[in-house]
């Protein structure tokens, strides 16, 4: 374990809510790469049961997902008890003019356009966990 994501002996846990399974398998190989402990998540039907049972410090959320949105699924978090703390980078691919302030509505508090490089990436992945 690296010290920088490390807190005590405990590594910082984000959840990965992608439908897109080379995009999942990337953000979750680069996290885990930093020394965080990962929970991949494919299913966004599944995802606040997920969170509720993983205790994420952070949760990336696609936006595009089968079957529900992104957007629903972070406005149901943060009106959970239990996950309405904990911060959410939002990443799609539909960056159409206005999405970001929608996002941003429903309450992620960073947002990425996809394709999304691993800088920009792992620089707001830090900034919102304060590592």
């Amino acid at each position: 374990m690296t010290g920088e994501n490390v807190i005590g002996a405990v590594a910082k846990r984000i959840l990965v809510v992608e439908d897109n399974d080379l995009n999942r398998k990337l953000f979750c190989d680069v996290l885990k790469a930093s020394g965080f402990l990962v929970e991949p998540c494919a299913d966004g039907e599944l995802a606040l049961a997920a969170a509720r049972a993983f205790g994420p410090d952070l949760v990336i959320m696609d936006i595009q997902l089968p079957n529900i949105s992104g957007m629903d699924l972070i406005a149901q978090m943060k009106r959970d008890a239990g996950l309405s703390a904990v911060p959410v980078l939002a990443v799609t691919a539909y960056a159409g003019k206005g999405d970001e302030e929608k996002i941003r509505d429903a309450g992620a508090e960073a947002y990425l356009s996809k394709p999304v490089s691993i800088g920009p990436f792992m620089r707001a992945a830090r900034g919102l966990l304060g590592v």
